[in-house]
């Protein structure tokens, strides 16, 4: 399967026609480059909050406010764009009301696919940006979905720097996780790329980041962009010894690579390490694995040292 992972420049769209123009421009030029599945990157939806008045796109929570009679054309764009094109597109995330009209929002990535499924998952844990707001809610569903045939699961930027929950998502068949991201420092943006690598590594499973670029004074969530999209893989034999398959370099807007699913199952054959398998061997701590092995060896009547 060939994957596109987006550097997406943010910039300031006027209304939203000209917002819905730039996805389709930037969705076509990755589809001309083979993808049959894009990744854009978290927060994508604030870019539509510089459409309104400065005071409210200034202000975090009004522009919250703001986008969410936007949402239902938000979702036609992709979904539409999806169809059209032939293409999957995770569509970065969306600060969604939960409905109830509360002012409490979930960070929501959303799944399109080309025959016009809609899946979703909500951002799990929260960075200190986004409990300061006081109106952002952490997600309480972990989802793996199947995208032609290959199970995947979507790892919301901070997200991906936890082991466990993505090890669930691979426990449950995934074999790729997409990672829409959205970092203000390079130190972020090295936390959620040395997290994609160590999960890539953990699980054997191909990982999509996308991220955002540029400077956008305008806003106060997206006014500085660090990072660059990749693809990644476990750093094995056959594999690349840095992990990376693909990645952005300077104004480049994709980062593609055909991601060989049965070059990845086939390589535990001849794998170095295999950490995947080994997983469950950190559970017990040193001396009490020690201790239950000798009582197997004796319940064999075996020796040990």
């Amino acid at each position: 399967m060939k994957i596109a992972a987006c550097k997406y420049p943010v910039g300031e769209p006027r209304d939203f026609v000209e917002f819905a123009a730039k996805q389709e421009a930037l969705l076509r030029e990755a589809k001309r480059g083979g993808a049959e599945l894009a990744v854009l990157p978290e927060y994508l939806s604030l870019e539509l909050a510089a459409m309104f008045d400065a005071q409210t796109r200034g202000d975090l929570h009004a522009s919250f406010a703001a986008i969410q009679p936007l949402r239902d054309a938000w979702l036609d764009v992709y979904a539409t764009l999806a169809r059209e094109l032939g293409l999957w597109i995770n569509a970065g995330s969306f600060l969604l009301d939960g409905g109830r009209g509360r002012g409490r929002y979930c960070n929501r990535s959303d799944l399109f696919s080309p025959d016009g499924d809609h899946l979703w998952q909500d951002k799990l844990r929260l960075t200190g940006f986004e409990k300061k707001t006081g109106v952002i809610e952490s997600g309480d569903a972990l989802k793996v979905f199947d995208i032609d045939g290959i199970r995947a699961g979507i790892s919301v930027c901070y997200d991906s720097e936890f082991p466990l929950p993505v090890r669930a998502q691979c426990e449950a068949g995934a074999r790729l996780l997409l990672v829409p991201s959205c970092t203000d420092t390079d130190a972020g943006a090295t936390r959620v790329r040395v997290g994609c690598l160590a999960r890539a590594l953990e699980n054997r499973c191909f990982v999509a980041q996308a991220v955002t670029a540029g400077e956008a004074a305008w806003s106060p969530a997206l006014d500085t962009n660090t990072g660059e999209a990749a693809l990644i893989a476990p750093m094995d034999v056959g594999l690349p010894a840095d992990g990376i398959l693909a990645q952005t370099r300077g104004e480049a807007c994709w980062a593609i690579a055909d991601l060989d699913f049965g070059a990845l199952e086939a390589s535990r054959v001849h794998a170095q390490v295999a950490n995947d398998r080994d997983w469950p061997t950190q559970y017990f701590p040193t001396v009490l694995r020690a201790r239950l092995e000798r009582a197997a060896h004796r319940a064999t009547g075996a020796e040990v040292a």
